[in-house]
């Protein structure tokens, strides 16, 4: 029996730390996790990685060689810039490109993208009722964070916030895993999911539409999509018949021993 409200965390955690004053060390677990009644729910993205790529993806990959990581990692980046920025825009906090000094905080491109997001936000009006939320199935045992629940004219939306140059399958069973989470949740169920898509070909103003930007909808249901989720979710399972995080640990501080040269010549 899933409890109400119980299953979704509101706090912002990328990691889990558990710090030990004893040995002075500090344990980090592995982020594709996520910590729920002392056991371990993999992620959404983590499960989605065993969804094939596409031939494009196959294509892009030859194309760009060792420079993979490197594209991947600066796409990751302004994507992770973005979505702070639109976190406490949010909030109500300013969002500045320049400093008190003049100097930038963002690049021109990530500052676009966050202008984007503003004006999605000015045009659709939609009203806040969730967002960067952890939500746990523990029907399904997996967990995600959601960026953003609204309301839309009256139809309570699940948005996931998205720069990347395309559109993936992956988004949209991400978004019905989402929803999955928020409805073992809430009695108030998700009624339209959709992307929050800051790199549109779009340049012409609409409904859920603005230059640059649009709300894109998934073209199946969601019901349809969680089934092609959980068909992923069956080969990583069968990939991973125990899943449980890795944990690196970390001296918490280290001192240099004035007599270590002493000891060598001893």
């Amino acid at each position: 029996m899933i409890e109400k409200n119980v299953n979704v965390y509101k706090k912002s955690v990328t990691r889990i730390l558990k710090v030990d004053p004893t040995s002075k060390r500090v344990s980090i677990n592995d982020n594709r996790f996520y910590s729920r009644n002392d056991n371990y729910y993999p992620s959404v993205t983590s499960i989605l990685q065993f969804l094939p790529k596409g031939k494009f993806f196959e294509t892009w990959l030859k194309d760009v060689g060792h420079n993979s990581d490197i594209i991947a990692r600066k796409a990751a980046d302004e994507g992770t810039q973005v979505h702070d920025a639109a976190e406490r825009y949010l909030l109500g906090e300013k969002i500045s490109w320049l400093d008190e000094n003049g100097k930038s905080n963002y690049s021109l491109d990530v500052w676009k993208l966050i202008l984007k997001f503003h004006d999605f936000w000015t045009t659709v009006k939609p009203i806040l009722l969730e967002s960067e939320i952890h939500l746990f199935s523990d029907q399904y045992k997996f967990a995600g964070t959601c960026d953003l629940v609204v309301e839309i004219e009256g139809e309570r939306w699940l948005l996931d916030l998205k720069t990347s140059n395309a559109i993936h399958t992956a988004m949209d069973l991400q978004l019905s895993a989402y929803a999955q989470a928020w409805n073992e949740t809430f009695e108030e169920k998700i009624e339209k999911t959709g992307i929050i898509w800051l790199k549109s070909s779009k340049r012409k103003e609409g409904k859920l539409q603005g230059k640059g930007w649009e709300i894109y909808e998934p073209s199946r249901s969601l019901e349809d999509n969680f089934k092609l989720f959980e068909h992923v979710h069956e080969l990583f399972k069968l990939e991973n018949p125990n899943p449980k995080p890795t944990s690196d640990q970390y001296p918490i501080e280290i001192q240099l021993d004035p007599n270590i040269y002493d000891k060598i010549e001893g």
